[in-house]
């Protein structure tokens, strides 16, 4: 699933070395939560390196309606596309809780990428990553309805930030609004409102307080499609 970032982040893929390298190219900035780090149509001269916290990469329709189009987390890089394309940042990235975040140009995290193999495999590595979870995304949304999609989502959510306890799976993400995760598994929120609901009547999930736990992971399974 494309929102969810690349499991592995591009900060934890580096070697220790590669880390204090890169740190020493960029500057260290923390964000509250709620903060912008950067707006879709604004000059891309930078890229983020999250040690911190979570964003949402968000993006305006044509009647002005923000969607949420991915989150990412400690590790991860994000405004790293813009800078090598468009020169313009083709979303806003939005900080969910706290975050931290390393903030290296683009002409110097180009050059560090040069001069470090180990890195730009690393790089390469979650590019690709990216690429591929939006493919799978495209795919997704062309023969499935949306509450399968929106059951992939937690299940892809439980498997890359979840945390297992006495057997049910709790989903260690920020907390998200019905309309967030319905734009993350592109449905509608009503959708979200009624899988929830019979979800939770079939004990499948509980919710509470913006936060899901996964308690019948094979029913979820077999509601996503993924298994019969």
């Amino acid at each position: 699933m494309q929102g969810m970032g690349s499991g592995q982040g591009f900060w934890t893929l580096l070697s220790r070395e590669e880390q204090q390298a890169l740190s020493r190219l960029g500057m260290l900035r923390e964000y509250p939560s709620g903060a912008t780090l950067c707006l879709e149509g604004d000059p891309a001269t930078h890229v983020f390196i999250l040690r911190e916290g979570w964003v949402k990469i968000l993006s305006a329709t044509k009647d002005g309606h923000a969607i949420v189009l991915a989150l990412r987390s400690a590790g991860d890089i994000v405004g790293e596309v813009a800078g090598e394309t468009t020169g313009r940042r083709n979303a806003t990235i939005q900080a969910v809780d706290a975050v931290r975040a390393l903030i290296v140009r683009h002409d110097k995290f180009s050059s560090f990428l040069d001069s470090n193999q180990g890195a730009d495999r690393a790089y390469r590595r979650v590019v690709t990553q990216k690429w591929n979870d939006t493919d799978t995304m495209l795919r997704r949304r062309a023969g499935t309805t949306g509450g399968q999609r929106l059951a992939a989502l937690l299940l892809d959510l439980a498997e890359r930030h979840g945390r297992t306890v006495n057997g049910t799976i709790h989903l260690m993400t920020p907390a998200l609004s019905q309309e967030e995760l319905a734009s993350l598994a592109g449905t509608s929120r009503a959708t979200v409102t009624r899988a929830f609901g019979n979800w939770r009547r079939r004990g499948l999930i509980r919710t509470g307080q913006r936060r899901i736990t996964i308690i019948d992971l094979a029913g979820l399974r077999q509601v996503a499609g993924l298994q019969r």
